[in-house]
């Protein structure tokens, strides 16, 4: 690779005396990604698509992911990171900024030798400014394994969807979009974790991350938790156009999932305005894509996010859910769950992202194979 300047370094954009090629740290797993969600208000269809790219392993990868009925229709790609990182496309998935924090265009192209696979055109419009999410940050004995920068905004979509031999049209009025933007040092596979990870395997995890537009107002609700029921993570927030942002106190989430299982049907989030009224933030599941399955997230076992697959990698399959005990991983990792909220008296829409796995006290969880009352999981069973 040439050691030349690149178009960037024409810019004031500089973080550090370095080229925009590089990134100012030599850990592997620096990145930079975002995640989409759109999701229509009757829960029949949740599209996730993301793009990122991995600087220290010479890697851009995106994916897409739609679930529609008890299908998950996926699309992944993968190659090698060039000098242009304007460039936002991989494969057939690309995304384009056409107005930064404001409009960006989502395609995936269809395959010629399937016209009936996952394609789309949508066009996503903020309809609130984005905000910042609070630093995130995780240690893994001495060593700092996770440190992030993110935003989150809510909008909506328009556009057409198809997959399976359907066409979906996409308006504003019935469907909502949100996304997240990140970028700093998050695990990518491939690293031998240590005496650390010998000695000092995670116990539990507990995690709640919950954009949700309202035609009014946006909210944005994050919660992580170790084993114990420690806080790591908090976020109750409250954006609205022209106005200045609030915090809606400590959150606290009463969740009623399904009998023996760890998949939420409901929840209600126990917020705080600023005058100390409480707020009930409730949720009411609609549909739900686990993350491990398509999209590339840990555990998933057929492709995880930043690595190497050769140049030109192009990947399309289809999930059947039908099976919960299918997909055994996809018990262990985050799943988005279109979500229908109510607040004050107002409905909106947006995702209601959620993991438990193992150990978590506040929620009478007591291990791995620990779940809701109802009956105990087989060993190697995924939650329904």
């Amino acid at each position: 690779m040439s050691d030349r300047p690149i178009a960037l370094d024409e810019y004031p954009i500089h973080q550090a005396p370095l080229s925009m090629r590089q990134v100012a740290t030599s850990d592997r797993n620096a990145y930079d990604r975002c995640i989409f969600h759109v999701l229509d208000h009757t829960g029949r269809a949740l599209l996730i698509a993301g793009l990122g790219v991995y600087p220290n392993t010479g890697v851009i990868d995106a994916y897409a992911t739609l679930r529609l009925g008890d299908r998950l229709h996926a699309v992944r790609a993968s190659d090698a990171l060039t000098d242009d990182r304007l460039a936002l496309t991989v494969g057939p998935l690309t995304i384009t900024v056409e107005e930064p924090l404001r409009r960006l265009r989502l395609t995936c192209d269809p395959d010629p030798s399937d016209p009936d696979g996952l394609s789309y055109d949508l066009t996503w419009t903020a309809s609130f400014p984005a905000t910042w999410e609070p630093h995130h940050t995780q240690h893994r004995g001495g060593r700092l394994i996770l440190e992030g920068r993110r935003f989150v905004q809510a909008g909506t979509c328009t556009g057409t969807l198809r997959a399976a031999g359907e066409r979906l049209t996409v308006t504003a009025g019935e469907w909502t979009g949100t996304r997240d933007r990140s970028w700093g040092v998050r695990p990518i596979p491939g690293e031998d974790g240590g005496r650390a990870a010998a000695e000092a395997p995670t116990e539990g995890f507990h995690w709640i991350w919950c954009p949700v537009r309202f035609d009014d107002r946006f909210v944005m609700v994050i919660v992580q938790e170790d084993a114990d029921g420690h806080r790591t993570l908090n976020e109750a927030r409250l954006v609205r156009d022209g106005a200045p942002d609030r915090q809606l106190g400590w959150p606290y989430a009463d969740i009623g999932y399904r009998p023996g299982t760890r998949h939420p049907e409901r929840a209600v989030l126990h917020l705080t305005d600023p005058a100390r009224k409480p707020l009930e933030l409730t949720a009411e599941i609609l549909t739900s894509s686990p993350l491990a399955l398509g999209a590339g997230y840990p555990p998933a076992d057929d492709w995880q996010h930043g690595t190497w697959q050769g140049r030109g990698w192009t990947d399309r399959r289809v999930y059947d859910l039908s099976d919960p005990a299918a997909h055994p991983l996809a018990a262990y990792g985050v799943t988005d769950h279109a979500a229908r909220f109510t607040l004050d008296g107002r409905t909106g829409y947006g995702v209601f992202e959620h993991g438990s796995f193992g150990r978590h006290d506040p929620s009478g969880f007591t291990g791995y194979d620990s779940v809701a009352p109802g009956r105990t999981r087989r060993p190697g069973e995924a939650a329904r």
